[in-house]
C-alpha cells in the first residue's frame, strides 16, 4: 500500500507542476495532510496528499543539485515512513552539500541515520534557552538558475504522525531572495557559512538579531516572512487578524495569547467579521479559550481526537473578498508568548486570495470534519448598508440568541430570499433575542434608527 501512495505521489506531483500555471500560483505550492473540499474551490483545487507528504518531500529532495539546508525541530524515522535520511544520504553521495539543525531537546532519532560525513548542529538546552521550532528545508539557494532555489516550509515535523494522522499543511516557495533569506537565518543558527557548524558563533533564541529582509515579491504574490524571536512575530499576526474586512479563519495547536484572542473578539463585536476557529484540545486550558468561546461559540471547534492532534499553524483573512486583501499566515508559529519571545520559529505571510482560497478549502473540510457549518463564502450585506458605530451585535454566529446593543429602535430579519422573518421593538442598550427557532444560515437585521436604516450580516449555527 505504501509503495502504491509513492507511486501516486509522484503522479500528483507530475500533475501539480502542470497544474500550478498561474502567474499568482506557479512559484508557491501547497499541500495537506487531511482531505480538503473543493465545492468551495475558487478555481485551483487544493491537493490532498493521503499519507504522502514524505514522498513529496523526498522528491524536493532528489532535485536538489548543490546543497541542502534543514531546519526541523524534529525528525524520527519509522517503518511506516518513507525513509528520509536515505534521500538525504543519497543526495549527499552525490555531491550535495548538506546541513542539519535539530532541537537538541527533542528526540530526533532519525538523525542518527545520517551519514557520517554530513554535519549537524543541536540547539543548545537549559534554562537560557526554550526549543528550536522551525520547520524548513533550503534546496539550492546559491544556484545561478533562478528556477532552482526551494523554501519547504509550514507546520509538518519529519515523524509518521506528523506526515500522516496529525492535521498539518506544507507550503513550498520558489525564489532565489526567499531562499537566501531563509539560508541567512540558517547560517546566524549554524554559526559560519560553511559546512561545519560553528557552535562559538551560532545565536539561537533571544541571542539571535534581525538580519533578514521580510517583504518578497514571489511570482507578482506579496510575501512576508518573520523568524522568532527577533522579528516581534506575534505584532505581524495581530496585524493579518486586523487586515481581516469580510472574513476571518485560524487554526491553530497551541493558542495561549491574549492579545490575539481580543483581537478576534473585537473583529466578530465591532465590525461583524464573519469568523470560525480550531483549536486543539491541548489549548483549552489557556487564557485564550474563555475570551473566544463566549462570543463564537459553535464557529470555535477544539479538535479532540485520541490518535491525533490539530497541529496546523494558520490564519486566513477575506479568502472570499477578493478586491480586500486576502492573506494567509502559516509556518511553525503558535499563538504563544513563548514562540513570540523564546523559541526559534519561522513564519510566512502571504497576500494573494488564490492561496487564501486554497487554505479556505482546507479549513472549509477540517470544520465540517468536527460537526461544524460554515457558509461557502459569505454573502456581502445590502449595498445600502450604513455604519452605525452605536449598534453592536453578537455573538455573530449565533446559535440560542443573539444580542443587539443599540439605541431605540425597530429591526426586521430578513432571510436570503428577503422574507420577514420577524419584527421586534428595541430598547436603548442590550437586547436579546432567541434564534433557536430560526433554521441554520444567513440573514440580515434590517435596524431603524428614526428613518437611518443599518442593514447588517446575522449568521445562525445550532
Amino acid at each position: 500500500m505504501k509503495r502504491l501512495k509513492q507511486l501516486i505521489a509522484v503522479f500528483i506531483f507530475i500533475l501539480l507542476s502542470m497544474r500550478f500555471v498561474s502567474a499568482q500560483t506557479q512559484k508557491i505550492k501547497v499541500y495537506f495532510n487531511h482531505p480538503v473540499n473543493s465545492s468551495v474551490s475558487s478555481g485551483v483545487n487544493a491537493v490532498y496528499l493521503d499519507e504522502t507528504i514524505d514522498d513529496t518531500l523526498i522528491a524536493y529532495i532528489n532535485r536538489a543539485h548543490y546543497s541542502i539546508d534543514v531546519a526541523v525541530y524534529n525528525y524520527i524515522q519509522s517503518g511506516n515512513m518513507s525513509n528520509i535520511a536515505a534521500a538525504i544520504n543519497h543526495a549527499y553521495l552525490n555531491g550535495v552539500n548538506i546541513r542539519w539543525i535539530y532541537n537538541g531537546s527533542s528526540s530526533n532519532s532519525g538523525v542518527a541515520l545520517l551519514d557520517s560525513g554530513i554535519h549537524t548542529l543541536g540547539s543548545p538546552t537549559g534554562g537560557s534557552y526554550n526549543i528550536m521550532h522551525n520547520k524548513f528545508m533550503i534546496i539550492d539557494a546559491n544556484s545561478v538558475n533562478p528556477n532552482d532555489p526551494i523554501v519547504w516550509t509550514g507546520s509538518c515535523n519529519w515523524d509518521v504522525e506528523q506526515v500522516d494522522s496529525d492535521v498539518n499543511n506544507v507550503i513550498i516557495f520558489q525564489d532565489s531572495s526567499f531562499a537566501h533569506a531563509y539560508t541567512a537565518e540558517f547560517n546566524q543558527m549554524w554559526g559560519s557559512t560553511g559546512l561545519v557548524p560553528n557552535a562559538a558563533q551560532s545565536k539561537f533564541g533571544h541571542f539571535k538579531t534581525d538580519i533578514t529582509q521580510h517583504i518578497f515579491n514571489i511570482g507578482g504574490t506579496t510575501v512576508e516572512q518573520y523568524f522568532s524571536p527577533s522579528d516581534h512575530t506575534n505584532s505581524h499576526i495581530l496585524d493579518a487578524i486586523s487586515s481581516a474586512n469580510d472574513d476571518l479563519y485560524f487554526g491553530v495547536y497551541t493558542f495561549t495569547e491574549v492579545p490575539e484572542a481580543d483581537s478576534i473578539v473585537s473583529k466578530i463585536q465591532n465590525q461583524h467579521v464573519y469568523t470560525a476557529g480550531i483549536i486543539d484540545r491541548f489549548s483549552k486550558s489557556y487564557a485564550a479559550y474563555p475570551i473566544l468561546n463566549p462570543v463564537m461559540t459553535n464557529a470555535l471547534k477544539v479538535y479532540s481526537q485520541s490518535t491525533s492532534i490539530y497541529h496546523c499553524k494558520m490564519l486566513i483573512a477575506d479568502p472570499c473578498s477578493p478586491n480586500s486583501d486576502p492573506l494567509v499566515e502559516t509556518g511553525s508559529h503558535n499563538w504563544t508568548e513563548s514562540a513570540d519571545t523564546k523559541n526559534d520559529e519561522n513564519t510566512v505571510i502571504i497576500h494573494n486570495d488564490t492561496i487564501a482560497n486554497i487554505y479556505y478549502q482546507s479549513f472549509y473540510q477540517n470544520f465540517l470534519d468536527l460537526g461544524g457549518i460554515l457558509i461557502s463564502c459569505p454573502v456581502s450585506p445590502p449595498a445600502n448598508e450604513i455604519n452605525d458605530s452605536s449598534l453592536n451585535i453578537y455573538p455573530n454566529p449565533a446559535n440560542e440568541s443573539v444580542t443587539i446593543k443599540t439605541k431605540q429602535s425597530q429591526f426586521t430579519i430578513y432571510n436570503l430570499l428577503g422574507e420577514d422573518m420577524g419584527n421586534w421593538q428595541l430598547s436603548e442598550g442590550e437586547n436579546k433575542i432567541e434564534t433557536l427557532h430560526f433554521p441554520e444560515g444567513i440573514y440580515f437585521l434590517s435596524i431603524n434608527n428614526n428613518g437611518i436604516i443599518s442593514n447588517k450580516k446575522l449568521i445562525i449555527s445550532h
